[in-house]
């Protein structure tokens, strides 16, 4: 198979553009197809798709342009995916518009059993899925079916809320006349999310979108695709109709993509994941046309030891809020606190167990942490670990890449203490393997270092003290708390921040942001 020269490619060398001669395009995708089924050795092969998703149907982009995947661990390629613009964008609008005057009419019930069919094959193909996970993400496969299990979670949780979609009725204080309110799905929803939840991310969104009975345009990330084209692959098995689910895949039209997302008359929500400065870009393109908003956006959480804390349970806590994902997670623990008097001792004990950990490939049955996404990650974990260490803050454990691991992109768990509360690390979010220790002295600095940022998603405490735990609890200024647990995230919970870490929440009633509310006044009565 003969390919032109890449007319794009980003720093990362993850991800390029390549264009087929026209004789040979419907074959090269036949091919192309079959050796990436091969490449991910899944049980079903069924669930790995090369092409996006519109009006029912498996579709290419119309200029013929494709994006290289590879894996972050080993950086083979894994596949490829349509490099779409905004002509398949518009196509995708269309047909969710389309499909939305009947799916937008149907009853919750049915609603509630195709997303409870939906949910089972999840639950059938997890393994599979999950490998996907690990092979497009780098995450273990541990982790990966940990995510695969709370994607489908929302799958059943708003199943659920489907049928508790309820109106009510409001006392009326004119005879003769009632007054009642009823909810009704928004109408086309454009979805955008982030690579480092693949598939909870879509879930989490589209579960809400599709119980509410709204039509959907997806925009996955170009890094991790086919965790979203695997679970339109099963949306349709589970029944879901053509046009009521669409994906657009993009890397280098991903803002012509984005801003028709967010500026296109047809569109009545927007659902985006990700970093703050595009929330704020998408933010803004979707304000023209006052569209319905939910975002989640960038986190920096403060992770605060107290000196009464189960120091065992702190250092367990920071372990699994800190280096989940190796640190790629909106919620993980950024800036770590501990008081002056057990500091050393946290310190010590966080260090042996980081200094256990194991780090490779996801496949590995051993691997504990994996690799980065990509170049530009370990770039930003570098710039933030040199700039601690001239500030004054002192290497503890790590601070280096893993080269002797494979050739991913694989930079060693790592520990810092002593930094400053100036340090870049402190004041950005890292989204990588490095927990930054801060010693500080009372309750009242520690609130005031906590909330000295812009954003407010996440932050975490662990004391003993009940009076401190509602005084902290309510003093910390994001959108979701935990006390004396590192792990937070759930279906059931309202997930989103405060500040410059987004609108709206998700989970939980997160069906409400997808319905909007009508009150009819029934007169004559």
């Amino acid at each position: 198979m003969s390919f032109r020269t890449p007319i794009l490619s980003t720093t990362s060398k993850r991800l390029s553009i390549i264009r087929f001669p026209p004789s040979t395009h419907r074959i090269s995708l036949f091919r192309m197809a079959s050796s990436s089924a091969a490449v991910f050795g899944l049980k079903d092969s069924t669930l790995i798709h090369n092409q996006g998703f519109i009006d029912g149907k498996w579709t290419d982009s119309q200029k013929g342009a494709k994006i290289v995947v590879t894996n972050p661990a080993t950086l083979e390629e894994l596949g490829h995916i349509p490099e779409m613009g905004l002509a398949e964008t518009q196509e995708a609008i269309e047909a969710a518009s389309k499909a939305f005057k009947t799916w937008g009419k149907t009853t919750a019930k049915h609603r509630h059993d195709i997303l409870m069919k939906f949910y089972h094959l999840m639950k059938q193909h997890e393994d599979d899925l999950a490998r996907i996970i690990t092979l497009e993400n780098g995450k273990p496969f541990a982790e990966a079916k940990g995510e695969v299990a709370y994607s489908a979670s929302f799958l059943e949780w708003y199943a659920e809320e489907a049928v508790r979609t309820y109106g009510e009725t409001i006392p009326s204080a004119f005879p003769g006349l009632r007054n009642v309110v009823i909810r009704q799905p928004v109408g086309v929803v454009s979805i955008l999310t982030p690579w480092n939840f693949p598939s909870a991310m879509i879930t989490r969104k589209l579960g809400a979108a599709l119980a509410a009975g709204c039509t959907a345009v997806i925009k996955p990330p170009p890094e991790t695709p086919f965790s979203c084209l695997a679970l339109v692959e099963l949306a349709n098995q589970a029944g879901v109709p053509a046009g009521v689910i669409n994906t657009v895949t993009t890397q280098a039209n991903v803002v012509e993509v984005g801003k028709e997302m967010c500026t296109n008359h047809t569109v009545h929500k927007i659902s985006f994941t990700g970093s703050t400065p595009v929330a704020k870009l998408l933010y803004g393109y979707a304000s023209g046309t006052m569209k319905k908003v939910s975002i989640e956006a960038g986190g920096n959480a403060p992770f605060i030891v107290f000196d009464d804390a189960d120091i065992d349970a702190a250092v367990e806590g920071a372990i699994a809020c800190k280096f989940r994902g190796s640190g790629q997670t909106c919620v993980c623990a950024n800036r770590i606190y501990v008081q002056s008097s057990v500091y050393a001792e946290f310190a010590s004990r966080l260090a042996e167990k980081v200094a256990t950990f194991k780090v490779g490939n996801g496949l590995e049955k051993d691997t504990t942490h994996g690799p980065l996404i990509h170049e530009r990650a370990i770039e930003k974990v570098e710039t933030h670990v040199e700039d601690a260490l001239k500030r004054g803050a002192q290497l503890v454990h790590g601070g280096k890449r893993l080269t002797s691991v494979g050739p991913g992109t694989f930079y060693a768990p790592t520990i810092l203490s002593d930094v400053p509360h100036d340090a870049l690390i402190n004041q950005e979010e890292t989204f990588g393997p490095v927990a930054s220790l801060t010693k500080f002295e009372t309750e009242e600095e520690v609130l005031k270092l906590a909330n000295d940022v812009q954003v407010g998603l996440a932050g975490y405490f662990f004391s003993r003290d009940i009076g401190r735990v509602w005084r902290v609890a309510e003093a910390l200024e994001v959108g979701m708390v935990g006390t004396n647990t590192g792990l937070i995230s759930q279906a059931v919970i309202p997930f989103g921040g405060v500040k410059e870490s987004g609108l709206g929440r998700e989970g939980s009633h997160g069906i409400e942001e997808y319905m909007n509310t009508k009150f009819i006044a029934f007169g004559g009565i």
